[in-house]
């Protein structure tokens, strides 16, 4: 059996805690905890800066790659995009209806465009 009673428990009860109390520490008793250190860069492994430029090269070469592929995905994301808004169709006499068919190729130019800043601003970081 069990009670939250601790002024007068039933019979045959058991006294629990759901919650740890915060021991107190007399100030006599307490200890100086070691202090966390942080390390400095003399405790990290270094790398020889050829092949750190190495690396960068590397990095950089990938990234223009990637946004010479994103700018391209992008011209054909427009290409699509105008080709679509050129066109309307019978069944879109409401005019919510043509810009629902063509928002979709709106937001793949919104996230082409998008990609193209986030691959540029990596670039100008590695400079």
């Amino acid at each position: 059996m069990y009670s939250n009673v601790a002024d007068a428990p039933p019979k045959n009860s058991r006294k629990i805690r759901c919650f740890q109390e915060e021991k107190k520490a007399s100030a006599s008793s307490e200890k100086p905890q070691a202090k966390s250190r942080k390390k400095t860069s003399s405790e990290f492994p270094s790398i020889d800066r050829d092949t750190q430029r190495k690396r960068d090269d590397e990095r950089r070469t990938i990234l223009e790659q990637e946004l010479a592929a994103e700018q391209k995905r992008l011209d054909a994301a427009r290409g699509q995009m105008e080709e679509q808004q050129s066109v309307r169709l019978a069944t879109e006499r409401d005019y919510q209806r043509y810009l629902d068919r063509v928002q979709p190729f709106r937001d793949s130019v919104e996230n082409h465009e998008r990609n193209i800043q986030a691959i540029q601003s990596e670039l100008d970081n590695l400079r």
